[in-house]
């Protein structure tokens, strides 16, 4: 297993009221959707999604990421990685959808894919317009639909139902989303009611990294989210039972 890469915050960036990116002074060559172990000395290690090339966007949702959160500019984290698999680009019309803080993986994609002349259309979507992440980055990459759930911002109502409006009117090539598992359910069914080939970035514990521990194993295929993931195409997910229903503990046991 590599060491760790000691890197040096040099800035904060607070992203939301439970969101901050970490700007670090090492650039690391990832894909979009890969991710990174995220050690911090004497605590513990933690799997984050890139959302920029020397950049870690980290939710605040447990003594972790409380700990992370409390780091200043000048600050030291180990970084292991990339690891895992990534979003690919197919055809030239490119639908995504994110909720929460998996807007962090999905917008490292849309930026790559804006480069490469791929229409891009986004949908994002937070409880409150203040948890909307990274909007000013999505809106200059293309086409771009802010969903609130308390109608605070942009279209009131859940990203999926966005979702189904834009395919009443246009047609995608393929479609991406990160966000709570049980959106991303949704958005699966939804693409797949329509034929669009959709990839889904899934998160699980995770302790190596690289395939060994078996913690991220999810049931039935026994895939390891970290290596033959996390991004996995719809297929591979129709025989995980647990898609969209369960949650599970810090054991990696389903709750």
């Amino acid at each position: 297993m590599e060491k760790p890469v000691m890197c040096k915050i040099i800035d904060v960036i607070d992203e939301s009221p439970t969101v901050k990116t970490f700007l670090l002074d090492n650039e690391f060559d990832f894909k979009p959707g890969q991710f990174a172990m995220v050690w911090i000395p004497e605590i513990d290690e933690k799997p984050f999604g890139f959302s920029g090339n020397n950049s870690i966007s980290i939710a605040k949702v447990g003594k972790f990421t409380e700990k992370i959160h409390s780091l200043k500019k000048g600050d030291l984290l180990g970084i292991r990685g990339p690891y895992g698999n990534n979003f690919e680009c197919i055809g030239t019309k490119i639908l995504t959808v994110a909720g929460g803080i998996g807007s962090a993986p999905i917008i490292s994609a849309v930026e790559a894919f804006s480069k490469l002349g791929v229409e891009i259309t986004s949908v994002i979507g937070g409880r409150t317009k203040d948890e909307l992440l990274f909007l000013d980055r999505f809106e200059k990459c293309g086409k771009t639909f802010a969903c609130t759930d308390d109608c605070s911002f942009g279209f009131g109502g859940f990203t999926t139902e966005k979702m189904l409006e834009l395919l009443l009117k246009e047609k995608f090539d393929m479609v991406i989303t990160c966000g709570p598992e049980i959106m991303m359910k949704k958005v699966v069914e939804i693409a797949e009611q329509n034929n669009i080939p959709i990839q889904v970035s899934l998160e699980r514990y995770m302790k190596c990294g690289i395939g060994i521990c078996g913690q991220c194993a999810v049931d039935d295929e026994g895939l390891c989210v970290c290596k033959d993931g996390p991004v996995f195409w719809s297929d591979k997910l129709k025989f995980v039972s647990e898609f969209g229903k369960y949650k599970r503990d810090a054991s990696g046991a389903i709750l």
